[in-house]
């Protein structure tokens, strides 16, 4: 069984997201990042960057178990462990792995950096919040241009790329965007957000 090491956060629920629609069995190990969990050394140990998520696999290549951090790393290991939700054929495989690191290299930093300073910065910083806001805008725009001629992010097929960035956009509101003001994203959102997976990757882990 794989071990998950997560918290409530968009990048640990997108590895929720994976293992819930690839039917793995998987158990949960909470890092609570409030409490400063990720700084141990037994986490450390797996994920030398302190962040979250992490996987251990007991059934590694080779059948070896095996450690990985960094959830875009998690994400091509789980499709290509199962063979699933990475197309097969090499150009699609690579408009989701582009896709993928669009939410990485901007997606999701970007907004982070909105959600910091709209929320958690110890003073207003307008600048800070302005800059922010705006880029996550654009990028939702980028986003809905994208989906204007596809079913999902990468094409017509679901793949790990909209499993990468809805956790992201499941937190629109921390960044003051209307999901109404991109129709394109919206109605992507809203099919995405019905699969049951994806309602059971969203809630790990429970956090009372």
């Amino acid at each position: 069984m794989i071990e998950l090491h997560t918290w409530g956060t968009p990048n640990g629920r997108k590895i929720s997201i994976m293992l819930e629609e690839c039917g793995l069995p998987y158990s949960v190990h909470k890092v609570d990042i409030s409490k400063g969990e990720q700084f141990k050394p037994e986490f450390l140990r797996i994920s030398p960057n302190n962040r979250i998520p992490a996987i251990v696999d007991p059934d590694g290549p080779g059948g070896k178990p095996y450690s990985l951090f960094e959830s875009g790393a998690i994400l091509i290991y789980l499709a290509d462990k199962t063979k699933k939700f990475m197309p097969a054929d090499a150009t699609k495989r690579y408009d989701a792995l582009q896709w993928l690191m669009w939410q990485m290299g901007g997606f999701g930093p970007m907004l982070g950096q909105a959600h910091h300073f709209l929320r958690a910065a110890p003073t207003k910083i307008e600048y800070g919040i302005k800059r922010y806001v705006d880029e996550a805008k654009r990028l939702y725009g980028v986003l809905d241009k994208q989906l204007a001629g596809n079913a999902f992010v990468a094409g017509e097929e679901y793949t790990i790329a909209d499993m990468s960035i809805f956790p992201w956009a499941a937190r629109h509101e921390w960044h003051t965007v209307n999901l109404a003001d991109f129709a394109n994203v919206k109605r992507w959102y809203d099919i995405v957000n019905a699969r049951p997976a994806v309602t059971k990757g969203m809630s790990v882990p429970y956090l009372n």
